[in-house]
């Protein structure tokens, strides 16, 4: 056996491998290595497993694979390997698993696949390989996990799955499957069911939650309708439910509460009522609950399980002030409240969480207090709900897992980020409310922020320069308030920044330059303000202004003895030169004469 995994070892797979003729394990998982598969790996007879995922190995995978007549297991998953499946793979008859998902395999999935009677792991999603959905199948093995993700498979659910008796893990997700969820496929007793980004319709059927081991079920994306079954809390052993962005109504079951080791549950984007809610025992372990986006009314719910960290209630009609209770929620990182008919101000004691990072929907004035919220002060190590993915949840890819979206004005354009990455994003997000007075300079201190939007609220008075020691901050949206004055040319210390809006307000005086601030030339992200100016938006400042000389009026600016003694003033003068040149003798009309004595005359010629 030979076994390099996690080595931080690159370069190119020697030919020479192939001189190790007797090795029966070869694990290379977990490094740098580039290029492609050497050929001379089909010497290894004795081969039994070969493990090269997660490297950066790229080409077609060697046609001469099918030589190695012993091997029961391969796996060379997430690399970048190109080209079809080769057929010669055929022959290697005692195949137990083949992991090939997340490279670039092109091609048909061939049926043949499904001949290996010993064959029970089969993932291939995550590439460009394409179910041709007019073969039947007939398979000879008994698969306990299949991932066709991404294979283009149409039409209903395939019924040859209903053979695989013993199968536990099933991905589907992200094809053209359509149709109902079949009666069969509620029976199997799947425990990672994920069938999410598909056309799926209908309601469904209780049957699928009387399993005594489901421990996941994603359903999102697809057109399920119909009220939630309400023996839904029966599926005691659920971990991760997500029946998101589909259209199920009515009220959600009571007994979805019983579900004692759920840790995440997204029914949002759905069109769910009703006033009355679940209660929760305090002591669950359910870390994210997502009801945003349905048709949810009255008060705000307050039976929430003391751990819970992601908490989105937005887009729904939500009424009243917030309950007290949240306090309570010490764990909580995000709160989402918007778009809701949550009125009163901000309260106060929402400061006592101190990992909270996201708000919305609330009146009032800021409180100074948001210096405290410790986990925008610092990167803190968080709870991250895709760590707990990955280490309970049979290696279930955790990006598959979108809690939400949040859409924010993030580096120029409106984008959407999948909030189970909130530890990476670090946003402050307060606007649509109405929010007023001024921005605390405290907000200085929450060095980790990456996004703080307050747009859209009434906002007044400066902006404070303390924001330039949000060193880390990303994008700043000051849209749509009050705010006066002029910019605080510290914000050009904000290496950064990518997103800078300050329109529609009453901002004056010059946009800071250097830096970043520099690259802000949207016009968009300043108009409609009282007088900014710069040379970002092309808009000279006054003091930037050379007023041109005026031509002078001299009939109204100069003396009136100017003009007045020029015209004395050159006769006056030219008389006097003539009568002084007179006596001197220089136009003396005597004509000239010998007298030696006429010392002056002489003399004067002889200085011309």
């Amino acid at each position: 056996m030979l076994n390099l995994t996690s080595n931080f070892l690159s370069g190119v797979l020697p030919q020479e491998i192939g001189n190790l003729t007797k090795l029966q394990q070869l694990s290379l998982r977990f490094n740098k290595f580039s290029n492609g598969i050497p050929s001379s790996i089909s010497y290894l007879k004795e081969l039994e497993e070969l493990k090269l995922s997660h490297n950066a190995l790229s080409k077609e995978i060697p046609i001469n694979i099918g030589n190695l007549s012993n091997l029961s297991i391969l796996i060379l998953r997430n690399n970048s390997l190109t080209g079809g499946i080769p057929s010669s793979m055929q022959k290697l008859s005692k195949l137990n698993t083949l992991r090939l998902e997340s490279n670039l395999l092109t091609g048909e999935i061939p049926s043949w696949l499904f001949n290996f009677k010993g064959l029970k792991t089969l993932h291939l999603g995550g590439n460009n390989l394409t179910w041709n959905n007019n073969v039947k199948i007939a398979p000879k093995c008994m698969l306990s996990e299949l991932s066709l993700t991404s294979c283009s498979l149409e039409g209903e659910i395939p019924e040859w799955i209903s053979t695989q008796k013993t199968v536990d893990f099933l991905d589907l997700s992200k094809n053209e499957l359509q149709g109902s969820f079949p009666q069969w496929l509620a029976e199997i007793k799947v425990e990672y069911m994920i069938l999410s980004d598909n056309k799926l319709s209908g309601s469904l059927p209780p049957a699928l939650f009387q399993s005594s081991r489901l421990f996941v079920l994603a359903l999102s994306w697809n057109n399920f309708s119909g009220e939630l079954p309400d023996n839904i809390g029966d599926a005691k052993t659920l971990y991760i439910l997500l029946l998101d962005r589909n259209n199920f109504s009515g009220p959600i079951p009571q007994s979805i509460s019983q579900i004692s080791n759920l840790l995440l549950l997204d029914l949002s984007h759905n069109r769910l009522s009703g006033n009355t809610f679940p209660v929760f025992d305090p002591q669950v372990l359910l870390s994210c609950l997502d009801f945003c986006s349905n048709r949810f009314s009255g008060e705000v719910p307050t039976a929430f399980p003391q751990y819970i960290e992601i908490l989105a209630l937005g887009g729904n009609k939500f009424s009243g002030a917030l309950p007290l209770n949240l306090t309570k929620l010490r764990n909580l990182q995000r709160l989402e409240l918007q778009d809701n008919y949550i009125s009163g101000e901000l309260p106060n004691f929402l400061l006592h969480i101190s990992h909270l990072q996201v708000l919305n929907n609330l009146t009032g004035e800021i409180p100074i207090g948001f210096v405290n919220l410790a986990g925008m002060i610092e990167a803190p190590h968080l709870t991250s709900i895709s760590n707990d993915v990955i280490l309970i949840f049979h290696e279930l890819i955790s990006s598959n897992i979108m809690v939400n979206v949040l859409i924010v004005n993030w580096k120029k354009s409106k984008q959407g980020l999948p909030s189970h990455n909130i530890d990476m994003y670090f946003l402050l997000d307060l606007s649509n409310n109405q929010l007023s007075g001024e921005i605390p300079a405290s907000l200085g201190g929450l060095k980790a922020l990456k996004m703080l939007n307050f747009s859209y609220n009434k906002l007044s008075d400066k902006i404070p320069a303390s924001l330039s020691d949000l060193q880390n901050l990303e994008s700043l949206d000051l849209s749509h308030n009050k705010l006066s004055g002029s910019i605080p040319t510290a914000l050009s210390k904000l290496q950064q920044l990518t997103t800078f809006d300050v329109s529609n307000n009453q901002l004056i005086g010059r946009i800071p330059v250097g830096g970043q601030m520099d690259t802000m030339a949207d016009p968009n992200y300043h108009a409609n303000n009282s007088g900014l100016c710069g040379m970002q938006i092309r808009v000279p400042c006054p003091e930037d202004r050379t007023p041109a000389p005026k031509p002078q009026d001299y009939d109204n600016k100069e003396p009136w003895f100017l003009w007045e003694g020029m015209g004395i003033g050159y006769p006056v003068g030219f008389l006097l030169t003539i009568g002084i040149i007179y006596l001197a003798g220089y136009f003396n009309p005597s004509p000239p004469s010998n007298n030696h004595h006429r010392r002056p005359h002489h003399s004067i010629r002889q200085r011309v």
